[in-house]
């Protein structure tokens, strides 16, 4: 039985070629798109899953309880030490600081940027990072040693023992490899390759262990636990924590400064702790997958009840031959399922050839083995038992209950072939799912074109950002005077972050004569007194920062004046106030700029002078002399510094970094919008094939009377104009309130007005009535004559 309805199958197929070409488009791009969906969704959801114990890892991270509560990933450097040595609740305890970037060379011809670590000797206890050479037990011990990966090992040493070579880190610290650890797998979010012990931190970076400085947070110093069996997140969250912040800060600061214990599962995802994705992204993207194969099967039922009329006469007699309705049925399936098992095949070729373009976009690593991933497999299979069930089964149902008599007369009820009312259903749910795509995309677009163009508050276009390797004041010096005397530079500053950063340390702060901290926290800003004539930042009121290379004078925004509540900018000058532990003097208001993202409101800032944080180097310069101006830079730069790298960046890609997941999501919504179209409008182009074999009789009649081309071309139009606007009414509030949710995110954030629904529906309508239209215009010039001779 089998044999013979696959054999049935392959003959339907081959003499349906339009048919069976169009639904195996469909149906492999919806495929293909949802296998490149799940392996995504998958890769992110398998994030640091391999460490043994996963579940009792846990990060410890800083909440700031001021008028609102803010989060940072780091911690004060003495919390590792006081959770290891005052309390018995965790196995392990480790601290990692993560430093983006250092120059590290084992020569000066061989140089490279990376990314390294100063890790305790726990960290390897905690996570699972095996290694190839040297010994667990005492690699990060000693001082001046480095662990590095297997990777980084061929890339400096090729084929060389590595264990006992030395690598120089920033010039500034020489450290000998007693250890090779395995490559890192591409689903954890520990990228750094190099591991120095953390003692080694204290001759590299000492301003971020100073041993007692509890008032410190850097987002880069980090702690994480693995606590005892039986002692739960919510325990300590409850008692050690809150106890370590009463213990180490006064009353006031103690209700500022709290701690929180992150589980391992949660650092990818939090989007308010660095996590480098959303979850809610991953539910959109499977979210658009299912409606890609849901729009893809609407095009089978569609085309397959259409073609059900057609297919009368051999339903007719089969019954009368005696088949039942039961076979009947599963001929139609094993036809789904050939059709469904070839777009299976052609999706998978696709998904691997579209593979590198999503890496590229999401600068992952994804990858696809049928033979390896048994996740995928089980996936693909029940995906296609699915497609196969949901395509084929009320098609099926349709041709099984067909009356013998009718069907032998060709003349099956509408009603029985699944009536046109069931297909222009499916066709306003197909649309309206397009459509949906299209609004979202389109205000997406408008959000993210407004957030890198609108005005921030300060100059930034042709700013150039240079890394600083030393910041010693003598070697500062030199390089803003040899910047300054080049052509093309308008201004030259130093400072730890330019105006808008992702990294914006907040802290405390005690004005003039009150005796308790202010209830709200401030971030804090470390530059040179020609910050603010570099970035064109307005002063309200008072003046710049005098040049210094301590903590002398402090500039607010005036939302920090709001935040203090008195009457006036000028109410602020000349008074004494404690910021970070540090006391100065308020010389001056900033105009408002936007220090964080648009996701953030603008909140209270300072701008103060500490040349020992900083760590860059920001050069107004003339794009029209942009190409001199940079080699002038790079020639000044390695004659102060010959041991680094030069890169540079310019201030608008700081900027943009803000939006780098937004882009990445728009970019995988432009790409599935466009194919939900082209499968809508393969579907239209089918049904329209269909109408105009039904309608071959009346086309030819309306021709003898003088009907036109236009007027024929109407007559499939109207008909489907009127479903696309009908798709139009359910998708536009739906696309509203899903887009609000998102915008929702931003605090400084554009209005979807109704220009957006109406270029969706603009764009739904001409790319329909071209896909209608091509199809219809060669019905209506096909010669009368034939088409009333065809019986």
């Amino acid at each position: 039985m089998f044999n013979n309805h696959l054999k049935v199958a392959f003959r339907k197929i081959s003499r349906h070629k339009s048919y069976t070409l169009i639904n195996a488009v469909s149906l492999s791009l919806g495929i293909a798109c949802a296998i490149l969906i799940f392996t995504l969704v998958k890769y992110h959801l398998s994030f640091d899953d391999f460490h043994a114990d996963q579940n009792r890892i846990y990060r410890i991270y800083t909440e700031f309880h001021g008028e609102k509560v803010t989060y940072n990933t780091g911690v004060p450097n003495p919390l590792g030490e006081a959770f290891r040595g005052g309390y018995n609740a965790a196995e392990e305890v480790g601290r990692i600081a993560f430093l983006p970037k250092r120059v590290v060379s084992v020569s000066p011809e061989k140089k490279f940027e990376e990314d390294i670590a100063f890790a305790d000797p726990e960290f390897l206890s905690i996570f699972n990072f095996p290694l190839i050479q040297g010994n667990p037990k005492t690699a990060l011990q000693d001082r001046n040693t480095v662990l590095i990966t297997d990777e980084i090992a061929k890339k400096y040493f090729g084929t060389q023992d590595p264990v006992g070579q030395l690598l120089r880190v920033d010039d500034s610290l020489l450290v000998r490899i007693t250890g090779v650890l395995q490559d890192l797998p591409p689903n954890t979010d520990f990228r750094s390759q190099i591991y120095i012990p953390f003692s080694n931190l204290q001759d590299h970076s000492p301003w971020m262990v100073e041993k007692d400085w509890w008032f410190s947070v850097n987002k880069e110093m980090q702690c994480f636990v693995r606590l005892k069996p039986g002692i739960s997140a919510a325990s300590v969250n409850k008692t050690i924590l809150p106890a370590i912040s009463n213990t180490y800060y006064d009353k006031e600061p103690a209700q500022y400064f709290q701690f929180r214990l992150q589980p391992l599962s949660d650092v990818h995802f939090n989007p308010e702790l660095r996590g480098k994705t959303d979850k809610k992204n991953l539910r959109t993207f499977a979210w658009i997958g299912f409606f890609l194969i849901l729009t893809a099967c609407v095009n089978f039922i569609n085309l397959a009840t259409a073609q059900a009329i057609g297919r009368s006469r051999e339903i007719g007699v089969r019954k009368a031959l005696g088949s039942r309705r039961a076979p009947l049925f599963w001929q139609f399936i094993t036809e789904t399922a050939v059709i469904a098992g070839l777009a299976m095949v052609v999706a998978l070729g696709l998904a691997y050839l579209a593979l590198p373009f999503v890496n590229g976009w999401f600068e992952i690593d994804l990858t696809l083995n049928l033979l390896t991933d048994r996740y995928l497999l089980a996936f693909l299979s029940v995906l296609l038992l699915l497609v196969v069930f949901f395509s084929g089964a009320y098609p099926g149902l349709i041709l099984a209950r067909f009356q013998p008599l009718l069907a032998l007369k060709g003349m099956p009820a509408q009603r029985s072939a699944g009536g046109f009312s069931l297909r222009k259903g499916l066709v306003v749910g197909q649309f309206a799912i397009s459509q949906l795509l299209i609004i979202g995309t389109l205000i997406i677009t408008t959000q993210l074109r407004y957030s890198q163009q609108a005005d921030m508050g300060f100059q930034k276009d042709a700013i150039v950002i240079l890394p600083v390797p030393d910041n010693q004041k003598s070697k500062l010096s030199a390089l803003g005077a040899e910047f300054s005397e080049l052509s093309g530079v308008e201004n030259a500053t130093f400072f730890d972050t330019p105006p808008a950063s992702e990294a914006v340390g907040s802290t405390s702060i005690r004005f003039d004569s009150r005796p308790e901290a202010e209830d709200f926290s401030i971030a804090i800003k470390s530059a040179d007194h020609q910050y603010v004539p570099t970035f064109k930042i307005p002063i309200l009121a008072g003046r710049n920062l005098n040049p210094s290379d301590t903590i002398r004078e402090y500039l607010l925004n005036e939302t920090a004046v709001k935040a203090l509540r008195l009457a006036s900018l000028d109410d602020v000058l000349g008074k004494p106030a404690t910021i970070n532990g540090r006391p100065g003097t308020i010389v001056g208001v900033m105009k408002d700029f936007h220090f964080q993202s648009f996701r953030a409101a603008i909140e209270p800032l300072c701008l103060t002078t500490r040349s020992e944080s900083y760590g860059s180097c920001g050069i107004n310069v003339n794009l029209a002399n942009l190409g001199p101006t940079l080699a002038g830079l790079e020639k000044v730069w390695t004659t102060l510094y010959p041991s680094s790298i030069f890169t540079y960046r310019f201030m608008d890609e700081e900027i943009g970094r803000f939006y780098k997941l937004d882009n990445m999501l728009l970019r995988l919504i432009q790409a599935f919008t466009g194919i939900a179209i082209f499968v809508g409008c393969l579907g239209l182009y089918g049904l329209v094939s269909f109408m105009a074999a039904q309608k071959t009789k009346e086309i030819g009649v309306r021709k003898v009377l003088g009907a036109s081309n236009p007027s024929i071309l109407w007559l499939f139009g109207k008909e489907f104009i009127r479903l696309l606007l009908i798709a139009f009414a359910l998708a536009a509030p739906l696309a509203w309130w899903v887009m609000e949710g998102w915008l929702n995110k931003f605090v400084y954030r554009v209005e979807p007005g109704a220009g957006i629904f109406i270029l969706a529906i603009v764009i739904t309508l001409f790319v329909a009535l071209l896909t209608v239209g091509f199809r219809s215009l060669k019905a209506s010039r096909a010669n009368p004559i034939k088409a009333l001779r065809s019986e």
